[in-house]
């Protein structure tokens, strides 16, 4: 109760569930936001350092991120503690009792998220039949497979960059989190002849001026090799990433890449995250004086939970796609002509925005008098 109240706003947190179990080596959390549009949906993210604050604010961000796409479903976010590359059989067990543990949690339907992936939607769903981003053999849409966070950021850069007076091919990109994110995102603005000149994941970073070879990179990456190890590109220090130069810097990896304490290194004119929370508010505010343009996680990012919501209500793949580009597409439109009027940085637009969706639904709900 403490959390809750340490939290609570007007919009939430419904509710916040602990899970332990010490015979199993089991903890985690699940926060529950904002359900007025519908049963909440959000990630299953495993990591040994989270903590119950981050699950707030991703569910919090989950919350903005589906009213703003217009779906029927609310914000929530669970988190796993461990490491997600221990064997896989004790992962499992861990997921599988994570799911167990929160079965009567009918508010909430589990997606992928970092350190999660359709398999483990697919543990999930034999042991409560409540997850998306599942396997095809099971039914579902793999989100990481098609690539669909990845997607929404590359129909987002695609927008934004005309915004700044650029346009996306020849462009240079900067991405940190060469994962199951950032390879769709390379991969697909690469298409779109923008320049991938730098890369970085948790082993090591890589970079090249004059573009990287995307397609030489994912394979290499799959095959399990440092990045710092590619032979078409130059080391670099996976910390030195916010020093590249480039138009667009995408960060795709943890919480908080961007910080008050980095901000001024960076020398993008365009951000574009495609991971929650990436910018910490006073590194925002300090993009907007400087000009650089911010489209904010829950607008740029929502391809994955676009694609998790038709999955769940039925829908096929290719409707996925067809409605991950509409929805980017128009809602970074809107928040872009929105924050331009007002001159204020899209995030606030965006939120506003989002905040009257939810707000709005708040006033048709069910009360139950007790």
């Amino acid at each position: 109760m403490g959390d809750a109240f340490r939290f609570a706003d007007e919009l939430g947190p419904a509710r916040i569930v602990h899970v332990y179990e010490p015979s199993l080596g089991l903890r985690g959390t699940l926060v529950v936001d904002n359900v007025a549009t519908g049963p909440s949906i959000g990630g299953l993210r495993m990591a040994p350092d989270v903590s119950t604050e981050e699950c707030f604010r991703l569910a919090r961000a989950m919350t903005l991120k589906n009213a703003a796409a217009g779906l029927p479903h609310g914000g929530g976010k669970s988190v796993l503690y461990g490491d997600p590359r221990m064997p896989a059989d004790r992962k499992e067990q861990l997921v599988r009792a994570m799911a167990c543990a929160l079965g009567d949690c009918q508010d909430y339907i589990f997606g992928p998220d970092m350190g999660t992936d359709e398999v483990c939607m697919a543990w999930v769903k034999a042991e409560i039949g409540r997850s998306v981003g599942l396997p095809r053999e099971v039914g579902g849409i793999p989100l990481d497979e098609i690539g669909a966070t990845g997607i929404g950021l590359a129909h987002a850069s695609e927008i934004a960059a005309r915004a700044c007076d650029f346009e996306l091919a020849g462009a240079r990109v900067a991405i940190q989190g060469f994962g199951a994110v950032g390879i769709h995102a390379a991969r697909l603005l690469a298409e779109k002849e923008a320049r991938i000149v730098a890369v970085s994941d948790s082993r090591g970073a890589t970079q090249r001026q004059d573009g990287l070879d995307v397609a030489a990179l994912v394979e290499h990456k799959r095959a399990g090799k440092p990045l710092n190890e590619f032979p078409g590109g130059e080391p670099l220090a996976g910390e030195a990433l916010i020093d590249v130069d480039c138009e667009i810097w995408i960060p795709a990896a943890r919480p908080d890449a961007i910080r008050e304490d980095n901000v001024e290194r960076l020398r993008a004119r365009l951000v574009v995250s495609g991971a929650n929370i990436s910018v910490t508010p006073g590194a925002e505010t300090q993009l907007h004086e400087r000009g650089v343009l911010n489209v904010p996680d829950f607008i740029a990012n929502a391809g994955g939970v676009i694609c998790a919501a038709v999955e769940y209500h039925g829908g096929s793949e290719a409707h996925a796609i067809a409605t991950i580009e509409e929805k980017i597409c128009s809602n970074v439109e809107e928040v872009l002509q929105q924050a331009k009027r007002r001159g204020c940085p899209p995030r606030e637009a965006a939120a506003e925005i989002a905040v009257q969706r939810v707000k709005r639904a708040m006033t048709f709900r069910r009360w139950s008098i007790f």
